[in-house]
Formats: C-alpha cells, structure tokens, sequence
C-alpha cells in the first residue's frame, strides 16, 4: 500500500494534480466463463414514494424500468425527456455483452450504418446522485453514462445517454479479490484528495528541497489515508454479494456512477439485445432501437 501511495505522491509532486482526458462507461473485459442468460422477469414492484415506471418499446420487445425516488433529478430529467419524445427512434448505440447496453446519444437517430457514436447528448448534465451501496450495478440496473473522472472529477451524469448492466454472475473466491481491488481503490482515492488538499505545502517543501518535511508529510498522509479507510471499508453488503452471485452484474462500476433505476421487466429483451453481434466500436451490426417510450406512473 506504502508504496502504491509513496508512487502517486511522487506524481502530485511533480506535476500537475488532476491528468485531462475522456472516458465513456468503462469497459470489462468478459472472462472465459459466460453467465447464465437472465429471462425471467422481476416481479412488478408496488411503487414507494416518489418511484415512477417508464415503458421502452424496443425493436427487440418491451422493457420497463422503475425509476428510484431518492435520485430525483435524474428521475426527473428522464422522465421529461421521455414525454418530450426525445429516445423515440435513437440506437442502443453500444453493447457490450455480458458488461452492459447504451443508449441516448440523439445522434443515433437515422445514424448511417458504421458511424461512430456516442458523443451526443442535451447541453447540458446532471449532478452526481450516487446512492450507493443502497443501489449498485447488478443486472438490470439503469444508470447514466458520463465522461470519466480525469475531466469529470465531480462525475457528472450525461444529460441523456444511459446504460442497462448485463453483466456476468461471479463466485465468491472472485468476489473477494475484487474486494481487495475495491479497498485498494479506495485508499488510493483518500490518498489523492489528502494530496491535492495539501498541494501547495508540497509544492513549497519541493520549492525549499526540504526533503525532511516532505517525508514527514508523506507519512502523515499514509497514516490518515489507513485510518480513513479503515472507518468506512469498501466491502460488498450482503445484498450485492447475493445478487452478484445469482442475477450477476457488473460491480466493477459500483459508487462510481449514478444508478437510477432497474429492469422491472424485460429481462428476455435485455438479453437479446446484449447478444447482438457488433463492429469495433461495440455497435451492433443490425440496428436496435428504441421505437418508443412512455410514462406509465409519474411520481406521487
């Protein structure tokens, strides 16, 4: 850990904090064992204050999704582009099977067959609503892409494109190690926060070659970042472990970006669009799109 953090100090150091560059929803790699296909439909959910339903008529079937109540501005903002009309026609411009399915970039609309997409959106995003762990990336999980940390350290959302996890199912052995990952991760968020809090001292200690107080410093940060994370440990709950397990998804993405919503059914249709054979940039070859969608209850 010490050295891991000693490393990205050295690049706070010497350079500038934050890095500039561009990144959509990341992409896992699949691994040799494919998951059980999901087609069994969740049960319709009786609606908890503030929970909405949108209906999405694809080319491949219906899906329905439940938006959740406690992240209401992207609650509030699909539902106003689904009433306005503004998915009807667009591509699931992006899939990736057994990772996840991606819509929303307007520019998909009567897109010509190979253009690249994915850059399209409203002027506009939506602030981080990450209610996590309550809600993480199991399958049929609706979350909002957006543009990746070095240029969107606030992760912000898209203002319109979203994407539905397919994922895979993991066992516990592989649960673990990506605890382990999780827990790395997360000091080395503390680490980097704790560093750019403390900025200007290491630029006027590396100013005075004051090699003495930068490692005191150093040591300091270390210590802070052990006892931060220590407090509140990145592990998965008992409900994600089970859903990982079973449904499956894609956990790699948890508390990093803003989920929503979930499938509520359609689970059938999510599985034949996630299998789509598709170009290099993940689109699928034969367009899927979403030829409509509606309000079915708006929130009380």
């Amino acid at each position: 850990m010490k050295r891991n953090i000693l490393a990205a100090l050295a690049v706070v150091m010497t350079a500038v904090i934050l890095a500039t560059g561009a990144l959509a929803v990341t992409r896992k790699k699949s691994k040799k064992k494919r998951m059980k296909e999901q087609t069994t439909a969740i049960a319709s959910p009786t609606l908890r204050p503030g929970e909405a339903l949108v209906d999405i008529k694809t080319s491949e079937g219906d899906i329905q999704v439940l938006l959740f109540g406690d992240t209401p501005q992207h609650r509030d903002n699909f539902l106003k582009l689904v009433s306005e009309g503004y998915y009807d026609g667009l591509l699931f411009h992006r899939v990736i099977n057994e990772f996840m399915v991606q819509t929303g970039d307007p520019e998909s609309r009567n897109a010509k067959a190979g253009k690249r997409l994915g850059a399209g959106g409203p002027d506009y995003t939506l602030p981080a609503e990450i209610v996590y762990p309550r809600h993480f990336h199991k399958r049929g999980a609706l979350a909002a892409a957006r543009q990746g940390d070095q240029v969107n350290p606030e992760r912000r959302s898209s203002g319109s494109q979203f994407y539905i996890v397919t994922g895979k199912a993991y066992n516990d052995s592989t649960l673990a190690m990506m605890e382990k990952r999780m827990q790395q991760a997360q000091k080395q968020e503390i680490f980097d926060s704790l560093a750019r809090e403390n900025r200007d001292l290491i630029m006027e200690l590396r100013r005075n070659r004051d090699q003495a107080g930068l490692s005191a410093l150093q040591d300091s940060l270390v210590e802070r970042t052990e006892r931060m994370a220590a407090e509140s440990p990145a592990v998965f709950t008992a409900e994600q472990r089970q859903a990982y397990a079973t449904l499956g998804g894609s956990p790699h993405l948890d508390n990093q970006y803003t989920v929503f919503g979930e499938v509520v059914s359609g689970l059938d249709v999510l599985a034949k669009i996630e299998k789509a054979e598709t170009n290099a940039d993940d689109r699928p070859l034969n367009d899927i799109k979403i030829i409509s969608a509606k309000v079915v209850k708006a929130p009380k």
